[in-house]
């Protein structure tokens, strides 16, 4: 990408000097409204002014009251073009993590708050084009998306954006810069299908055990107070005196541990995060507890969405330092 020009490096200064980054709602004022025609409004304003030098020419009043007609509709539309932004609301919806490599996407609200509809409108990062408009009726809101690649993990903050318009005949362009404090989690890219977990044992590794259940029988045991009829071995009766009860336990599914110091010495901090994300998701769909321990950071196993995002966010933002 070439470097920006000093005039444009100075005026990217001047921008972000009047844009603090806000956590919104931000409220479009019309001192920070700016205008400029389109390719169309220069070419209408230099047929308006061939217009004036034929009129001119050949002293032609009639030539001269369609010349200031138009000029009079043209400064009409700008007034309405710059009218159609303000007073309208911004603000940030919550934006949902994605994994690198894929396209986050920063959800805008636009509410407009005046007894008049906006038409028109649209949001775009710097010199990018719109993808969608939108319209706005009197106290409504509607959604915008504007979408960014992510090339590493972490957050991403979104960047200083622009709300414009058109409207309503598209000889004017009307925007305001705006930075809303708000910013993607991008989750570490995962490894490919085929490494396997390293296998330890304790709290480092696969941990087997078994606890009271109905699944495998186990033996038998003395009676007590308040065991069901059903459990009582019957058979075993006649040889003792004691009633002795049938004892059953439940196999617990093997929980998965994550852990960073037992990964290859060899292997990046980057190849460490991508293979434990790896692992974990395989974890998650296969329904096997999992646990994961980084420096500095631990959680026991468990399943679901809450763990789930609680590790990747960890995978994502970890420092080796």
């Amino acid at each position: 990408m070439p470097a920006a020009s000093p005039l444009r490096q100075r005026i990217n200064r001047w921008i972000s000097a009047r844009t603090p980054r806000v956590p919104g709602p931000w409220r479009i004022d019309r001192r920070r409204v700016y205008i400029l025609p389109t390719r169309y409004g220069y070419g209408y304003g230099i047929l308006l002014f061939v217009m004036l030098l034929g009129a001119m020419n050949y002293s032609n009043s009639m030539a001269f009251a369609l010349t200031f007609l138009l000029a009079g509709m043209g400064l009409l539309a700008m007034h309405h073009t710059h009218g159609n932004l303000v007073n309208i609301s911004v603000r940030a919806r919550r934006v949902s993590p994605v994994f690198c490599g894929e396209t986050a996407r920063y959800t805008l609200e636009l509410e407009n708050g005046s007894a008049t509809a906006r038409y028109a409108l649209n949001a775009t990062w710097p010199e990018q084009k719109p993808h969608s408009h939108i319209d706005l009726l009197p106290g409504a809101s509607a959604s915008l998306e504007l979408t960014l690649a992510t090339e590493r993990r972490g957050w991403r903050p979104a960047p200083r954006f622009a709300v414009a318009t058109e409207f309503p005949v598209g000889l004017f362009r009307a925007w305001t810069w705006i930075e809303l404090d708000m910013a993607a989690l991008v989750y570490p890219k995962p490894a490919p299908h085929g490494e396997r977990p390293p296998a330890t044992s304790g709290g480092n590794g696969n941990i087997g055990g078994s606890r009271s259940g109905a699944d495998e029988f186990a033996g038998l045991r003395p009676y007590q107070r308040g065991d069901g009829m059903r459990a009582i071995h019957w058979k075993s009766l006649a040889k003792q005196r004691n009633p002795m009860v049938k004892q059953f336990v439940e196999t617990m599914a093997d929980e998965l541990w994550l852990d960073w110091s037992v990964l290859p010495t060899a292997w990046g901090t980057e190849q460490r995060i991508s293979q434990l994300t790896r692992w974990l998701l395989d974890a998650e769909t296969s329904g096997r507890p999992y646990a994961l321990r980084l420096p500095g950071f631990t959680r026991t196993p468990a399943l679901g969405e809450p763990h789930r995002h609680e590790c990747l966010q960890a995978l994502a933002l970890f420092q080796n330092s």
